[in-house]
């Protein structure tokens, strides 16, 4: 017979990173994680970030599957995430110009998924379908370290409030200001859920104001 699996891991439930409140500003400390990523650039109302998202999720879900047919350890696939920025940061905060942004879709993976696990799964995802970007996504960590978090509900277009409140209050209020990336974590299935009720914690990697 064989040995029963055990229960499926759900990492938005074991780790801090994944809480926020609606209307509350929170620092915590993200541990190093490693991601599937794709990199674009420009306006997400595009096919060029649709066809980086085609190309994550197959991935992650193949990585799912051989974790549990190979390891016998299972885990529920992540939500999509996002690295934001600009060259002038103001057009992500304050004019929103989405033409300038540069981006990184992201999804989680567990701390067992290895580089030949990940390479395992580009070539049958190859085989099966082979999304136009395959090629682009690579398993990668990354550190951030001291950050402020805060959950928004509503549509993406209206995180600029939010974000101004976070940056030019919350943050040099707490002697600290931004370093890194904006992160954006997708709770709610944006390809499904109406703008009005998509629910998206907005982080942001932070250090004391007098570092270097």
């Amino acid at each position: 017979m064989a040995e029963k699996m055990a229960d499926k891991v759900d990492l938005k439930k074991s780790l801090d990173g994944y809480r926020a409140q609606q209307g509350r500003f929170r620092l915590l400390d993200v541990p190093d994680q490693q991601y599937l990523m794709v990199d674009g650039h420009g306006d997400p109302n595009t096919p060029v970030f649709a066809e980086a998202v085609e190309a994550l999720y197959p991935v992650a879900y193949a990585l799912k599957f051989a974790s549990r047919r190979d390891l016998g350890r299972d885990f529920v696939v992540m939500p999509l995430e996002g690295l934001w920025w600009a060259r002038d940061m103001n057009s992500f905060t304050v004019a929103r110009d989405k033409s300038r942004w540069d981006w990184t879709l992201m999804i989680l993976q567990p701390d067992w998924i290895t580089a030949d696990a990940f390479g395992a799964a580009v070539e049958h995802v190859r085989a099966r379908s082979g999304p136009v970007r395959l090629d682009d996504v690579r398993l990668a960590p990354l550190s951030e370290g001291r950050c402020v978090q805060t959950l928004h509900v509503g549509s993406f277009d209206d995180e600029a409030a939010v974000l101004a409140r976070m940056h030019d209050e919350f943050v040099p209020d707490n002697g600290l200001r931004p370093t890194g990336r904006h992160h954006e974590i997708y709770l709610s299935d944006f390809r499904r859920v109406p703008p009005e009720r998509r629910r998206t914690i907005l982080r942001q990697p932070v250090e004391a104001a007098g570092d270097s």
